[in-house]
């Protein structure tokens, strides 16, 4: 017997199964009752086994029937989801879909590329929220969710990486007038810093030395803060030294309200993930996103 003919069976005993019926059945499938029917049996007899008590009024699945039905309904529907979602990428992405993205880098670098996308698929609607702290996206109910930095419990989601991002250190023209800049990375300890304040505590800086070790440190906390935009601004007012990612500052850099610092050292570098849970890893609009912002990482557009 061939796999299609295999297959073929145990489409037409989940029909039965679920309908509980042959007659029921056949109406569904288009065929015969006579043709349904012997479909089961010709499947027991290759299994072995008793699939479904028969009588003149009703039927009812064996332990053995329930068993088999259960593993293989699962795996149809599975192949019909598979089927479904193909078809649906081939017309576009649709439905709503939320985001969630770290503030700053998530206002100026991805929200104008999901808008490109959004005008461009106008079946695709999008919910955005912009936090600069790790959230789990199946508690918030959160399609795909865009961070830097290792992912420290991948538990039921799947990640995806799309960029490496040169972290520098900065500060304004002023504040080195005023107070100096570091020689080295260890001199930070000395200066004031404007920092990622997230979930109750200064978030850590990294830095690769000149032996190429990387080191994870915690500047002075002089002004903590949970918005990229206000870290920046801070900065650029000479409030302290900033360690952000090169695409953040590159602006502030390039204009010289902001003047990098520590150049001998190798820049270090930080991940950008898109994450999403694995119980949304087949859906249209999450595929098509994340495709979407791979082609623009890979073209420099994500920084």
């Amino acid at each position: 017997m061939s796999l299609g003919d295999r297959l073929s069976s145990i489409a037409v005993f989940i029909e039965v199964a679920r309908s509980g019926s042959f007659t029921t059945a056949a109406n569904r499938l288009g065929l015969t009752k006579s043709a349904v029917s012997k479909s089961v049996g010709r499947l027991e007899e290759r299994l072995g086994v008793k699939l479904i008590y028969r009588s003149t009024r009703s039927l009812s699945l064996t332990s053995d029937g329930e068993a088999f039905f259960a593993r293989c309904s699962v795996a149809f529907d599975e192949i019909a989801d598979a089927e479904t979602n193909l078809s649906e990428l081939k017309i576009g992405p649709r439905g709503r879909l939320r985001i969630d993205m770290p503030a700053m880098y998530g206002r100026k670098i991805i929200l104008p590329l999901l808008l490109e996308v959004a005008k461009s698929h106008p079946d695709l609607h999008l919910s955005t929220t912009f936090r600069d702290w790790v959230i789990n996206p199946v508690e918030e109910g959160v399609d795909l969710v865009l961070r830097f930095g290792d992912l420290k419990d991948t538990t039921g989601l799947i990640s995806r990486k799309l960029v490496e991002q040169r972290f520098y250190f900065c500060a304004s023209p002023d504040y080195i007038q005023r107070r100096g800049a570091p020689l080295s990375w260890e001199e930070i300890k000395d200066h004031e810093c404007v920092v990622s304040y997230r979930n109750g505590a200064p978030h850590s800086w990294v830095v690769v030395n000149e032996s190429g070790e990387t080191i994870r440190f915690i500047p002075p906390p002089t002004h903590e803060m949970g918005d990229g935009d206000a870290m920046l601004a801070a900065a650029v007012a000479g409030c302290g030294i900033l360690h952000m990612p090169e695409a953040l500052v590159r602006p502030s850099l390039e204009s010289g309200e902001l003047v990098p610092l520590l150049q001998h050292l190798t820049p270090a570098r930080g991940s950008l993930y898109a994450v999403w849970p694995t119980t949304r890893s087949l859906m249209p609009k999450i595929r098509f996103v994340v495709d979407a912002l791979v082609n623009a990482a890979r073209v420099g557009r994500l920084g």
